[in-house]
């Protein structure tokens, strides 16, 4: 049990299921994100084996680059996910699960970009771009 999650969109028309581990939390700072999500991202991920999606007919794919797409629900339009072509695994947001979620914060990304309007006064690792152990789509 302490290994399966589930989470789901505002409207509920998005749900999903998580197996096996899954990644700490990953705050990204990039302009995309925070002008996807209106602040920043936090988003852990998992395998594509390991995520059972329902309602996939209510999301939309919007490739925010030529590297990676967002998934949304068309209802209500939480941002659930995150995917880099040709990956196999999908970054999935922190916000969309269900608690208690056993999420843990890893570091921040891309804080060369952060917004002017707030500080990041945690201990966790921050990094100007990203680390090889987190891929991105300008990867």
């Amino acid at each position: 049990m302490a290994n399966e999650r589930a989470g789901s969109c505002l409207c509920g028309k998005v749900s999903y299921q998580t197996r096996g581990s899954l990644r700490g939390v990953v705050y990204c700072h990039c302009t995309q994100c925070r002008r996807q999500t209106g602040h920043y991202l936090a988003a852990t991920d998992v395998d594509d084996k390991d995520i059972e999606i329902e309602g996939s007919a209510h999301i939309s794919w919007y490739a925010a680059s030529e590297f990676a797409k967002r998934g949304f629900c068309k209802e209500c339009g939480s941002l659930l996910f995150w995917k880099r072509n040709g990956s196999d695994r999908v970054s999935v947001t922190a916000g969309s699960f269900h608690e208690p979620t056993g999420l843990e914060s890893q570091c921040h990304i891309f804080v060369a970009d952060k917004g002017d309007y707030y500080d990041l006064g945690d201990a966790l690792p921050k990094f100007e771009k990203s680390t090889q152990s987190i891929p991105t789509a300008s990867e």
